[in-house]
């Protein structure tokens, strides 16, 4: 039998290698790598809107006027282990703001209010819809920077 000073290099070896292969870090090519500096928050759209991956805010089909608004906000999270307080939402004002249809039109640019909100009046024909009726949808992205990260959230307006 032969002793175990013989084996212990390539045991070492071979423990290395695998550690190696093992610890390769990959990219996923699905995810951002930059994490949204704001949160924004589609005034209109359903409870939950903000998780969710499109808000949509109903407008009557009727409606001569739509006024898109959305919310800015950053998360302070400075107090996120004390469960008394958690995390803050804070207005973020002067932020500038580009809407546009996801065909890539541009619907206006507006700067974010004291408050952090965001509103842009249209109408049915300005987002697309020249005959709106009950389901007609146009798509929206609102994009902009803050702190030097750029975001965009997207949102749908929708004709009941």
């Amino acid at each position: 039998m032969k002793n175990i000073k013989t084996y212990f290099p390539a045991f070492c070896l071979a423990l290395t290698l695998s550690l190696g292969l093992v610890s390769c870090k990959e990219e996923d090519p699905f995810l951002d790598n930059d994490v949204a500096p704001v949160l924004v928050d589609i005034v209109g759209a359903a409870f939950g809107a903000p998780i969710a991956s499109e808000p949509t805010v109903a407008y009557k089909a009727t409606d001569a006027k739509l006024t898109l608004s959305a919310r800015l906000l950053e998360l302070d999270k400075t107090n996120i282990l004390d469960h008394t307080k958690g995390i803050d939402s804070i207005p973020v004002p002067n932020v500038a703001i580009k809407i546009t249809l996801r065909t890539g039109t541009v619907l206006g640019e507006v700067t974010s209010n004291a408050q952090g909100l965001v509103t842009i009046d249209k109408t049915w024909a300005e987002l697309g819809v020249a005959a709106p009726k009950a389901g007609s949808v146009t798509k929206i992205s609102w994009t902009g920077s803050y702190k030097g990260i750029a975001f965009t959230r997207f949102s749908q307006v929708q004709a009941n």
